[in-house]
């Protein structure tokens, strides 16, 4: 069994890794470009797949992690909604489908969900309070603002594609932090807030460009 753990956490690692390096290609190549849809395809596949793993590694007894679970689950929502954001691209679309609404939906409960252990945990003095919190506010925000572009995409043509950079940035921004805190051991207040600040910079440079076009 142990043998089986340490090979799953190889493939974890290995997978994030393929993540990181395709999700910094996507960032790096021209948008809309054959290597950028190539290394954006690498990227979600990777990046879900490392999650999935993720999510099972962090409920195994002797391996249990919190954030590693909170990291995978929030990485493999954004990974799905940046890439759904896509099918509003040619404008056909009259309405959200049931698809999006169960990643969103989905992402809200759970979400309101942690909001409610982080409570609890810190009225009871239990670890990881915090964390439920900001996950929790992080993801009620996040499907917010999807239900917001469900009923108004139709109201400005480039709604889709900032949705679309929004999510994939804020995917590999959550597996650069994985990476550095967990992978690397790196838990000290820069290594939570420099990918972070980062990929903010870009995020808000590209919701600029696009406000101009």
């Amino acid at each position: 069994m142990e043998q089986f753990i340490a090979y799953t956490i190889y493939l974890h690692a290995f997978l994030g890794g393929i993540g990181l390096l395709t999700g910094v290609g996507s960032m790096l190549f021209k948008k809309g470009g054959a290597l950028h849809k190539r290394s954006g395809k690498l990227f979600s596949l990777s990046m879900v797949g490392s999650s999935v793993i993720a999510l099972f590694i962090a409920v195994i007894p002797g391996h249990k992690n919190l954030f590693l679970f909170l990291i995978g689950l929030f990485t493999i929502y954004l990974v799905l909604a940046g890439n759904r954001s896509l099918t509003f691209k040619p404008r056909l679309k009259k309405k959200a489908n049931s698809i999006d609404l169960i990643i969103s939906v989905g992402m809200l409960l759970f979400s309101v969900l942690m909001l409610g252990l982080g409570g609890y945990s810190l009225v009871n003095g239990a670890s990881g309070g915090i964390l439920y919190l900001v996950f929790g506010g992080l993801g009620v925000f996040l499907t917010i603002r999807d239900f917001l572009f469900h009923k108004n995409f139709k109201a400005s043509k480039n709604d889709w594609l900032l949705v679309h950079i929004t999510r994939m940035i804020a995917a590999l921004i959550a597996s650069i932090t994985a990476f550095v805190v967990a992978g690397l051991g790196m838990g000290n207040l820069i290594s939570w807030i420099a990918p972070s600040v980062i990929g903010t910079v870009y995020i808000v440079f590209w919701r600029r460009k696009m406000k101009k076009a």
